[in-house]
């Protein structure tokens, strides 16, 4: 049954790739869909990749929800009047828990695709991001955000 839970998803995956949301293609990302799992079955486990796959569709549910409230509030940010009085831009030194290329690479893209955050730089020895953004209000709760948020689900994909 999870089989054809993946199948159907990687099939999704397939036709918002491909822009086509057709008969045709969804049959086609079924059978690239479960080409692919035949040949990773024996590298990656039924229940490993149903788990993983999970935590990755996880990641990308948060990444579109933080997407819509962050675009909305860059939104009204920009048609306020005045709006350099109400801007409040600013640096974050924010503290990694994560600690392969990939995971600071994930969450700097993901921090950089969210409107009014920037990832700007990583230390020397990788256990500082310096992120830039649009309106600070609290630093401490930006960096909370971000830890128990994007972070905290960068590390169980890469888990």
């Amino acid at each position: 049954m999870t089989e054809i839970l993946i199948g159907l998803v990687l099939s999704l995956i397939w036709m918002a790739i491909t822009g086509s949301f057709t008969l045709p293609n969804l049959v086609m990302g079924l059978l690239v869909g479960l080409l692919a799992m035949l040949l990773l079955r024996d590298r990656i486990g039924g229940a490993l990749l149903t788990e993983r796959v999970m935590k990755i569709l996880g990641l990308a549910g948060l990444f579109v929800v933080e997407l819509f409230i962050s675009a909305f509030n860059v939104a009204v940010l920009v048609m306020t009047p005045n709006i350099k009085a109400h801007l409040r831009p600013g640096f974050v030194a924010f503290p990694l828990t994560a600690k392969s290329d990939q995971e600071i690479t994930l969450l700097a893209n993901l921090i950089t695709l969210t409107p009014g955050t920037l990832s700007v730089d990583v230390s020397e020895d990788r256990k500082t991001l310096y992120i830039h953004a649009l309106q600070l209000k609290n630093r401490d709760a930006l960096v909370r955000s971000i830890a128990s948020g994007f972070e905290k689900q960068v590390i169980e994909v890469f888990k």
